[in-house]
This record gives structure tokens, sequence and C-alpha cells, in this order.
């Protein structure tokens, strides 16, 4: 039976569709025959327990420049959806967290993926500090000499914010590196929150993998290597895609993590590995089917929709 589908994302016509998992799905979707409409999240309100937006019909077609066609905009009540992906891209921040509250009073009557409120209570730099002995060494703090310390101790290490996204705010402090005073002002003068650091892993030179996980299953990975001068291997600063497999120790890492991904319906996962350690677990909007499929690799749209269509098959019977 074809489903009614909703889309809470950036707007659609900022999405550059080459490398953008939102669109793949959407694609996906539309293929299989469901009803797709589209709302960025700043049309997103609630009036006396009833959550909607004005959303607009979308169809999709896999052309750059001509790739979306809207209808008239429509306020409708989001219960009347079967599904909503909440898609939007972070930083995880209020009003992430506030789009979060309004979404979890219809899921899971409309099965809201992921879960709203655990997403919520799972930002990816702090969910994946449930498995510590899976992640690299990592301090979370706001004081600055705890941060010294750390640095101290492991010579070569990365500061990043805590709520960012996408390499945005990420630095390399190398031992002797005379910045790190200036860096820490910086950072507390920018974000309220403590920040994170990390032993830097000399294994990112060989690549940044992500790993996506369907409904708790591994099914498809892409690595992603850093530029020459660059310590960041996010593709939108330089880092370059290369098809590669999954090893023994990261099906260990997908079995650990697995159950938890279930317990908490996060049916569409992207976890980040350097060498043997897991440094994060992306359960807000993560990316990379695109490249895995154009590596000749799973096609993790189709994976996912299977998995949604059985879910809600199973839960309205």
């Amino acid at each position: 039976m074809p489903l009614n589908i909703a889309v809470q994302m950036d707007h659609i016509s900022t999405v550059h569709i080459e490398g953008d998992s939102t669109f793949a799905l959407m694609l996906e979707a539309q293929k299989r025959g469901h009803h797709l409409s589209h709302y960025t999240v700043d049309r997103l309100s609630m009036r006396d327990g009833r959550v909607f937006a004005n959303v607009e019909s979308v169809k999709v077609q896999d052309i750059a420049g001509d790739f979306y066609v809207l209808g008239k905009a429509v306020e409708t009540d989001l219960s009347e959806y079967d599904a909503l992906l909440m898609r939007q891209d972070p930083p995880f921040h209020m009003g992430y967290i506030t789009a979060t509250h309004l979404l979890e009073r219809i899921h899971p009557k409309t099965l809201v993926l992921n879960d709203p409120a655990e997403v919520r209570n799972a930002p990816e730099k702090i969910f994946v500090t449930e498995f510590p002995d899976l992640m690299p060494e990592t301090l979370i703090t706001r004081s600055s000499d705890e941060i010294r310390k750390f640095r101290d101790e492991f010579g070569d290490i990365i500061v990043k914010p805590l709520y960012g996204n996408g390499g945005a705010g990420v630095f390399r402090i190398q031992p002797g590196d005379q910045n790190l005073s200036s860096l820490l002002e910086l950072f507390e003068d920018t974000w309220p929150e403590p920040f994170i650091a990390q032993r830097y892993l000399s294994d990112v030179r060989a690549g940044d993998k992500r790993i996506i996980l369907i409904d708790g299953e591994p099914v498809g990975a892409i690595n992603r290597v850093p530029g020459e001068n660059e310590a960041r291997s996010n593709m939108h600063v330089g880092g370059r895609a290369e098809a590669i497999g999954i090893t023994p120790r990261e099906e260990e890492i997908c079995a650990r993590i697995g159950p938890a991904l279930k317990e908490r319906g996060f049916m569409f996962v992207g976890i980040d590995v350097i060498g043997d350690y897991m440094t994060e677990i992306n359960v807000t909007s993560p990316t990379g089917i695109r490249e895995v499929k154009n590596f000749g690799g799973a096609d993790i749209a189709a994976l996912f929709w299977d998995a949604v269509e059985d879910k809600i098959s199973k839960n309205r019977s």
C-alpha cells in the first residue's frame, strides 16, 4: 500500500543531489509509489496539542538543475502521515531539540525517523561515550586546565565543539603548538557548552570510515580520506571518497552497538570509525548512502524503505 510520507528538511532547493542522502531516500520512496510532502523546520507549529506545518507535495528526479517540483503549500496536521523523516541538518541546538519535542507528540502513530525523543537523548559525540572501550581517549569539559592536562598526557590531540557538525571547528593541536590558549579562548567566546578533546588518531591519514546501519545492522561503508594538508576528512572540505569494505573489528563494533540502536528506534545511523576506534554515532541526519551506491555497494535507500515498510505493516497489524 502506498504510504503518505512527509520530509522535514532544509529547503530542497539547497540540496546538492549528487551526494545527498535525503534526496536518495526521496527518490526511492517515489519509485515505490509513496506520496511525498516537503516542509522546512521553521514551518513546524503546535497548537492545543495539534502538530502541523505548511507542507508542499513534491516530485523528484535525478537531474541536476531540474530535480524537484513543489506543489502549493497547505497547512496539514502531521498526524495524518504514515511516516515522517526528520532530516534537517544539525547542528544539534535548542531549535533542533524543540523540533524533537514537537514531533514526539505524533510519534509513533506517525512513524518519525529517527525516533525524536531518542534523537534528543543521543547527540552523536555524547551517545558514543556509552561505549568507552570502542572509542579513543576522550575528554568532555569546559575547563582549559583539564584540556591542557589532556594535551600534556597525549601530546597530539583533536579539539572540537561538542555539538558541531560537518567538520566545523575541528582543530588538531600537535605537541608544541602555541595556539591552544587562543583556541580555547575562541571556543569559550563562541559556545556555551563544554568542548570535546580526543587523542589524535594517526590512522585518519588512511581514512575516516562512514559505516551505515539500517535497523541496527551494517549495510555498507565508504572511506573518506583527508586532503594532504587537512586534518578533517569531510567531503565538503576536500575529503576524497573511496570504496571500502567492513573489517572484523568494525563488525565487532556494529554488533556491540546494534542492539542499542534497535532498542532506541534508530532505523538509519551512520557511525564514524578511524582505525580500530569509533569516534561518533550519527543519528540526527546521517549521510553517505549515495556514495556507497556510487562505489558499487548496497542500495541503502531501498534497504531503508524495506525496513520502514515492514515496521509500519507490523504496527498496523
